[in-house]
Order: C-alpha cells, then sequence, then structure tokens
C-alpha cells in the first residue's frame, strides 16, 4: 500500500499530544457543590469507562480521516521489456582439459569449466534484454538452453553443467559445436547475431572443420568472439593417487590459437587469450561493451483508490461514537 501524500500521515504524531492536552484540561464539570462532603458517597463508586471509550472512539476516528486524507492506495507495477534485437548463444567446450586448474576464485583455485561458468553468469545478469543460449560439447555438441529471455532457467541451467555432462569429454569438437550455435540462429530476425566460443585446446573430432563453420558464419552475417581458455605454459589436475589423496598432475596447455584467430577475424569478431581470472573478467566486460543496444522499457503503474472506504470508516465509527454519547452513554445534565 502507498499514500498519495505521504507527509499527511505525519499529523498522526500531533494527536497523542492533543489528547494529552486536552485530558490536563480536566473534564467539564456537571454539577457545583458548595462543599465536597455534600457529593462524597457513603460506599465506594465504581469507576465508569463509557467516557474513555468514547473518546477513545473520537480519536480513533480522526486519526482514521487523517489516513484518508492521504490518499491511500494499493499500487501494482508491471515493468515491459523488449527483447533488445541481440541475439547471444555461447559455445562452452567440456571436454576433459576443462578441469585443469588454472584460476582463482576469492583466494580458491578452480578449473577452467567453474570459472568459464561464473564469468558467463555475471554476464548473462548484465544483459537481461538480450536472448541468450547455450551450447555445450566435447567430441559431440549439446544444447544446453535455446535462445531465450528466461535468464533464471539459463542461470539454473549453467549451474547444473558438470565435466562428463557431455558424452565422449575426451575430444574437442569445436567446428560442430560452431555449427550448432549457428542452427541456434538460423531464421532468427534480429539486429546482430553473436556467438561467443570458449575453448582451451584444438579442434581433434568432429565432421565440421572450425573455418568451415566460421565460413558458414560469415554468410549468415554472425559474428564470432573467441576466447581461449587457459593460462600459457603447463597447468595441473587433481588426481588421486595410490593411497586416495589428491595430487596434482601436471597437464600441458594446447590452445589452437591460430584457428580461433581466424574464426574471429573472418566473422568480424575478436579473438581474446583468458590466461588468468582477472583476464577472463575483462574479456567478458569489454564483449559487454561493445555488443551494446538500447532498450526502451514501459513501466506502467495501476493505483487502485482506498480512500472511501477509510472515509467511510472513520465517519462509522464517528456516528457510532455520537449516538452513544446521546443514548446510552448519555452524559448528565
Amino acid at each position: 500500500m502507498t499514500f498519495a501524500f505521504p507527509s499527511l500521515l505525519f499529523l498522526l504524531l500531533v494527536l497523542p499530544l492533543l489528547a494529552l492536552l486536552k485530558g490536563r484540561r480536566g473534564k467539564r464539570k456537571a454539577f457545583l457543590y458548595s462543599a465536597v462532603e455534600l457529593a462524597r458517597p457513603n460506599d465506594r463508586p465504581t469507576r465508569s469507562t463509557a467516557g474513555q471509550i468514547l473518546a477513545a472512539m473520537r480519536w480513533l476516528s480522526l486519526a482514521i480521516l487523517l489516513v484518508a486524507f492521504a490518499q491511500p492506495r494499493l499500487t501494482e507495477t508491471e515493468t515491459s521489456v523488449s527483447a533488445s534485437g541481440v541475439d547471444i548463444v555461447v559455445a562452452l567446450d567440456m571436454s576433459g582439459s576443462m578441469e585443469a586448474m588454472d584460476f582463482q576464485i576469492k583466494g580458491r583455485d578452480v578449473n577452467r569449466l567453474e570459472m568459464a561458468r561464473d564469468v558467463l553468469k555475471n554476464f548473462i545478469i548484465k544483459r537481461p534484454s538480450d536472448r541468450i543460449g547455450l551450447v555445450a560439447f566435447a567430441a559431440l555438441p549439446y544444447v544446453v538452453s535455446p535462445l531465450t529471455l528466461d535468464h533464471d532457467f539459463l542461470l539454473q541451467n549453467i549451474e547444473r553443467l558438470e565435466l562428463g555432462t557431455v558424452k565422449e569429454y575426451n575430444a574437442t569438437a569445436i567446428g560442430s559445436g560452431l555449427m550448432t550455435c549457428l542452427n541456434r540462429l538460423e531464421g532468427v530476425n534480429s539486429k546482430s547475431k553473436i556467438v561467443i566460443l570458449m575453448t582451451d585446446g584444438q579442434n581433434n573430432a568432429g565432421k565440421v572443420p572450425p573455418l568451415t563453420a566460421a565460413e558458414v558464419a560469415r554468410t549468415m552475417n554472425v559474428k564470432v568472439y573467441t576466447i581461449g581458455v587457459g593460462k600459457r605454459g603447463d597447468s595441473y589436475v587433481l588426481r588421486r593417487d595410490f593411497f586416495g589423496r589428491m595430487v596434482k598432475v601436471p597437464q600441458p596447455v594446447d590452445i589452437d590459437e591460430d584457428t580461433l584467430r581466424k574464426i574471429a577475424d573472418m566473422t568480424g569478431g575478436k579473438y581474446y587469450r583468458a590466461d588468468d581470472t582477472k583476464r577472463f573478467r575483462e574479456i567478458y566486460d569489454e564483449i559487454d561493451r561493445l555488443e551494446k543496444t538500447e532498450v526502451k522499457v514501459k513501466k506502467f503503474v495501476r493505483h487502485t483508490e482506498l480512500a472511501q472506504w477509510f472515509i467511510l470508516a472513520g465517519l462509522a465509527i464517528l456516528l457510532l461514537e455520537v449516538v452513544l454519547a446521546n443514548t446510552l452513554w448519555r452524559k448528565i445534565p
């Protein structure tokens, strides 16, 4: 509930002060006696609360009428957001090499997949008006989410992604992953179509060569941003040894940067190397800035006025107080 004139509610604070001042003045005398002994009863009198109830009803009705003057109302707001016209499909490599522990989040070592999920979620949150889809790939591509404005659904699906979700995860099919993204964008009417391709390896599976997929993207006027995930030099993965202890096992970093750079150049995108946590976040911030589109947001506000009900309630209590004061609880004289 909101009020059209909320400042009037401060007058409610004055009512207790007025009631206190009125009480100090004392009640109007009904009879005058020449001596107090003449009016003193022989037995103890019973205290009547009728006057207190009538006074409380008078102050309550006044308070309710003050609230009515502040114009109370039920307010419903509705925001209508149209799609920005930017459609984005993210291709996320989920091959086994993504378990390499290259990054840190809040001082904790995390693997490439966990880092990729973290920056991707932040990117999605920043772009509420874009339709975003997600394709995961290893040896085979897998559509995690079609293009959607339901970002809560998309974020939930990202949380569910774990290594091994995609079958045959010991190989990387970059071309097939990119083609699956392009299939999601085919026939879509939008101002801008974008693919963000994240991988940490080389294309060694699938039936579609990466550069062939890039040619298709260029024909479709789809811009591809490519990100090589992984630090420079050797990395490591965690494995259990014979005694069940977690040990670090060296793993070489083998990113086909040349192919990723060519894909980006052919489609008008850009290639990035995410070799540490800070750089990974900066890459998505830069893509966010490059692919901005103004969106008009329409906000509707609907008010249901409640003042009449408060006025009726205040007048009803006031009327009841007058009736009681002149009938059942009438004062003498």
